[in-house]
């Protein structure tokens, strides 16, 4: 019996509620209402329907924007910058291009001038080997008359040549054409008064001995040999026998001589 009648007095003690509570209760709700109504009725109705859409717009501020335009100047700067040091790169090769141009074309006209002066002061001549054999060589006479204006010829004409030589008295050691013959050998091959004989071929006759015959005590057999002989600087008279001996020419072969001649 104590049992049952604790059991039937526990639900009276809970479900019964003073008035005084229900009605603190009631006006906590009614001024929680109010106030969330004025709150909600202030925002937009964007932010209501589209709370993601408004958490965008808050990330897209004014001050994410200064920094991106910040950005794009900088780069816009920096490419400005790269393009200038490209144009001043390349403003420095076409100056270094056309210097290096500039120079290759003052060397080839410096070479282009030696050139033309040696073609002036040079002719091709036989050249004797030790071989025996001539070989055509071009070989160089620097001039020995002022002023630039000479060049050099070479003339081939036989014996006799027709010519009266003597010796340049403005340039000692030199021999000069002071006569030439109307119908002379030398005048038909284009000698001319005033020339300066620079080289003449000339002959000698030398004694060549064969290993065999001077193991068995031979003499030899006499060879004559045609050769260029310079005639600068040489005594008149050696010059004159240096001409006189391309009679012993066995060939018979015409004397070449190399003249300085004024144009």
């Amino acid at each position: 019996m104590t049992n049952i009648k604790s059991s039937s007095a526990a639900p009276a003690r809970y479900t019964a509620a003073p008035t005084w509570r229900l009605l603190v209760l009631s006006l906590a709700f009614l001024i929680s209402s109010k106030e969330t109504t004025a709150f909600t009725s202030q925002l937009p109705s964007t932010a209501l329907r589209h709370p993601k859409q408004h958490h965008v717009v808050l990330l897209s501020s004014s001050s994410d924007d200064d920094a991106t335009n910040k950005l794009l100047e900088k780069a816009r700067k920096l490419r400005e910058e790269v393009s200038a040091v490209e144009q001043s790169k390349a403003e420095v090769q076409k100056q270094n291009d056309a210097e290096a141009q500039a120079q290759r074309e003052a060397e080839m006209e410096e070479q282009k001038q030696k050139d033309q002066q040696r073609l002036r002061y040079s002719a091709e001549v036989p050249i004797l080997k030790d071989m025996g054999d001539e070989v055509m060589e071009r070989v160089d006479f620097p001039p020995r008359l002022k002023g630039g204006k000479s060049r050099i010829v070479t003339i081939q004409a036989p014996l006799p040549l027709g010519l009266v030589l003597g010796e340049d008295e403005s340039i000692p050691g030199m021999t000069s054409v002071d006569e030439v013959a109307a119908e002379g050998n030398g005048a038909a091959a284009g000698v001319k008064q005033g020339d300066i004989v620079r080289a003449i071929t000339a002959c000698q006759t030398t004694m060549e001995t064969p290993t065999w015959q001077l193991l068995a005590g031979g003499i030899g057999q006499p060879k004559t040999k045609r050769f260029m002989y310079s005639v600068d600087g040489r005594p008149f008279e050696e010059v004159l026998d240096a001409i006189g001996s391309n009679r012993m020419d066995v060939q018979g072969r015409d004397v070449w001589l190399v003249l300085e001649r004024m144009d």
